[in-house]
């Protein structure tokens, strides 16, 4: 057998024995099997091969508690495999119970004091990378108790980037679940992304992009949509987003002004967020560095994700409009000096005279994102009324001219559309009836292309 089985074997027979004696070997197989792991890409494949038991006897190792003085190794090479691997392996990594071993791993880390950086960052990055193969992360990390863990790493380690960016990349696929959305909501994650995010710089461009994702994914919680309202976080956005676009000359930071404008179109799915949007001059500001970029082909995602924001942000009036923002002209009918027809038509051009009542039942809805234990949430996307989806209504009506009765006057001319296919009489213009030749005998045989 290979040096890889062996030492596999090894580690399984460890496994069942006391802590005492089996450290130092432990210790040692540990290193060899990361040692193999690293530089030959022959024991990576044993260890990912379909027939393989590697990764469950890692897994199997890890989940001893008291082998706590191996497990950074074996963690190690779970990180080496995904990586070099690709997500193929994380599905395994999920199907063998790993989500829960790595989360169980990560309570006991977080007891050490203080906790160890690269153990914790090795922990996320793999939480990370196997997080979206299982969709019941977030519900277990929420069980567990490692949502506070991941959040206080990152409060007390704002200016350590290789332990901040795992964490964040977590906390992103955590907030995917709107339970623990308005659960780090609550803890004060919103605030904090924002002392990441802004002001203004190029320093740490990765670590900005997971951030605004992270923060986009939790702005869909309408708690902490407006809780970002309440504390003037939309100018600040708008701000961040201007800067960013007159900075980005080359525009090689496109996916970090996507992401501002991701958090702006979260905000802006309730009333309170539009209403804030308008009142920050959000739209002159976004029309305008969207003409700026329509030049730019590479930069079709910003016009389309701003004319999104712009069009769903934009006052509603109903039809016809006496104002120079009707693109139609109507026929009006005589309109009373006074009464409730004459007030309406004599708004300002700006106001916006069609009741919104989406968020009438906030509160009620609050109470159901935190009640709810339902992790397959999908994302509410903001749904207009004005867009007219039944194909059936689209269509326009064809009315005929004439009556049924005087077309058929022209039937005789067009014998095929009566579907009457019998044989004329040329002389008496008149049908021939249909008399069956005895000759026949058998089925009739429809010759062949070939044969004709």
């Amino acid at each position: 057998s290979s040096r890889t089985v062996f030492l596999l074997s090894q580690l399984e027979k460890i496994n069942l024995d006391s802590v005492l004696r089996a450290s130092d070997s432990a210790r040692y197989v540990t290193s060899k099997i990361l040692h193999l792991v690293q530089s030959q890409e022959k024991t990576r494949k044993e260890m990912t091969s379909k027939g393989s038991t590697g990764i469950e006897v890692i897994l199997s190792t890890l989940e001893v508690k008291s082998f706590n003085f191996c497990s950074y190794g074996l963690i190690a090479v779970l990180h080496f495999i995904i990586m070099k691997c690709g997500g193929r392996r994380a599905s395994v990594i999920v199907t063998k119970g790993g989500t829960q071993i790595l989360l169980q791993l990560l309570l006991t880390a977080n007891k050490e004091c203080p906790p160890n950086d690269e153990l914790m960052g090795l922990l996320h990055t793999l939480l990370a990378k196997i997080g979206p193969k299982d969709k019941k992360i977030g519900m277990k990390a929420r069980i567990n108790g490692a949502l506070n863990i991941s959040l206080n790493l990152v409060k007390h380690n704002l200016h350590n980037l290789k332990l901040v960016l795992p964490c964040l990349q977590v906390l992103r696929v955590y907030s995917t679940n709107s339970v623990n959305a308005v659960s780090l909501g609550k803890n004060g994650v919103v605030e904090l992304l924002f002392k990441i995010i802004g002001p203004f710089s190029k320093k740490n461009t990765s670590l900005m992009k997971v951030a605004l994702d992270t923060l986009a994914a939790l702005l869909k919680s309408k708690t902490n949509a407006r809780r970002a309202v309440d504390r003037g976080y939309v100018q600040v956005l708008l701000t961040i987003y201007v800067d960013w676009h007159g900075h980005d000359s080359r525009h090689r930071y496109m996916l970090i002004r996507k992401g501002v404008l991701q958090c702006i179109k979260s905000i802006t799915n309730i009333k309170l967020g539009r209403k804030a949007f308008i009142d920050a001059n959000g739209m002159k500001i976004l029309y305008n560095t969207s003409q700026e970029c329509l030049a730019v082909r590479t930069l079709d995602p910003l016009v389309n994700t701003s004319s999104l924001i712009m069009r769903k942000c934009f006052p509603k009036n109903r039809l016809p409009l006496p104002t120079i923002k009707s693109a139609f002209h109507f026929q009006l009918p005589v309109i009373p000096a006074s009464g409730p027809v004459a007030q309406l038509y004599n708004l300002p051009p700006d106001v916006d005279d069609v009741v919104d009542e989406s968020d009438d039942n906030d509160d009620a809805e609050t109470e159901s994102e935190i009640e709810t234990e339902n992790d397959d949430d999908k994302d509410q996307h903001f749904k207009n009324d004005d867009i007219e989806t039944d194909i059936n209504k689209l269509k326009p009506r064809q009315e005929l001219g004439r009556s049924i009765e005087e077309l058929k006057m022209y039937e005789q001319f067009f014998p095929e559309l009566s579907e009457n296919f019998q044989e004329w009489d040329l002389v008496s213009k008149e049908p021939k009836p249909f008399v069956p030749d005895a000759n026949l005998s058998g089925p009739i045989v429809v010759p062949t292309a070939s044969e004709e």
